[in-house]
């Protein structure tokens, strides 16, 4: 769980940040949850961006990713989600205490 001064930290960093996915009418899938897990591994920390043709509350979009790829959810504005989970191999985000 990550604290607010840890949320904080992340946001800043995830500012300057494009987004890697988009999550469009389909919604959430295994094969969008499989290739999250992939490169949040190498870069801990990603933005995803919820398309407008996406009905589905970007909210809840960002609770199910986080769930099922094992990240935190760091933050979601608008239709933006900014996840993070610790890289095992690729390590370079050191958080605040």
């Amino acid at each position: 769980m990550l604290t607010g001064k840890q949320k904080r930290y992340l946001r800043s960093l995830a500012h300057h940040l494009d987004p890697v996915f988009q999550v469009g009418k389909g919604g959430v899938n295994d094969h969008l949850i499989r290739h999250i897990e992939e490169a949040i591994e190498k870069r801990e920390l990603m933005k995803i961006s919820v398309l407008n043709n996406n009905a589905d509350d970007p909210k809840e979009i960002g609770a199910e990713l986080a769930e099922q790829s094992g990240a935190e959810l760091v933050q979601v504005i608008g239709k933006t989600i900014i996840l993070y989970k610790e890289s095992r191999d690729y390590k370079t985000i050191e958080l605040p205490k």
